[in-house]
């Protein structure tokens, strides 16, 4: 599949909305964002909810949502709204002006994680409907397409059934946290290819104390695969995914 690559002043002097949506004959929309600040990229988010939920009041039945890709720079910390999650915020403000690292809360469920240059954040906004799924499977599904995408560059990753994400030897190597409203999902997932990994000793990552965090340029060194290898491989897994679905009738 063929994957667009609008520009950030395109996307952000664009307001999607459910016409712009439904004359897309693609099955999954994806839009590179490039990097952008984690604020502009929530804005973006919400507004592409609005354009999948406007769907389904058309005829439409081929496009089940949008897969956007980003980077955050600056660097951010977010912390969900659970009780307790400011916690695991392990570095004082001076550590975190020196790092170049700020601090958001965010809407999504989850702990707190971080998102930075080098980690490859996938936000999926897509009709749980659409594709037949429930909340449960629909994240065992995010688990198994970063699983396959690990394996397309020699990297066994696996589910941990204590814990949402994909390890690697204990090492956390892609985290997950979503938020779904009238069943349409936001937020998704954050792949570690090539981030600062000095930045997560700021944090708990995720809450779980004791266990490391580790990404794929830590894993295959000078073998490691480029952001663009990753993004198109993340589109093949969750293409076949989606087709699989609907052509099930799912």
């Amino acid at each position: 599949m063929p994957m667009p690559n609008e520009s950030r002043d395109a996307m952000l002097s664009q307001t999607p909305n459910g016409a712009s949506l439904s004359a897309c004959a693609q099955r999954l929309r994806v839009v590179d964002l490039g990097s952008m600040p984690y604020a502009e990229a929530f804005e973006l988010q919400r507004l592409w909810h609005e354009a999948v939920l406007a769907l389904r009041d058309t005829e439409n039945a081929q496009c089940v949502g949008a897969l956007l890709f980003v980077e955050h720079d600056p660097p951010v910390i977010t912390i969900s709204r659970r009780p307790g999650v400011r916690d695991h915020l392990t570095a004082s403000d001076e550590q975190l002006q020196r790092a170049g690292v700020t601090v958001s809360e965010t809407d999504r469920g989850g702990d707190i994680t971080y998102h930075g240059p080098g980690q490859l954040v996938v936000y999926l906004i897509v009709d749980l409907q659409r594709l037949g799924q429930n909340l449960h499977a629909y994240m065992r599904m995010l688990e198994s397409i970063v699983i396959g995408v690990c394996a397309r560059f020699g990297v066994t990753g696996e589910r941990d059934d204590a814990a949402t994400g994909v390890w690697v030897d204990g090492a956390k190597v892609c985290a997950m946290g979503v938020r779904v409203r009238r069943w349409v999902t936001m937020h998704g997932l954050a792949l570690n290819v090539d981030p600062e990994m000095s930045h997560f000793d700021l944090i708990v990552p995720c809450g779980l104390a004791g266990r490391g965090v580790t990404s794929l340029r830590r894993l295959l060194g000078d073998a490691a695969p480029g952001m663009d290898a990753v993004k198109s491989a993340i589109v093949a897994e969750f293409q076949a995914v989606v087709e699989a679905g609907l052509d099930r009738g799912d």
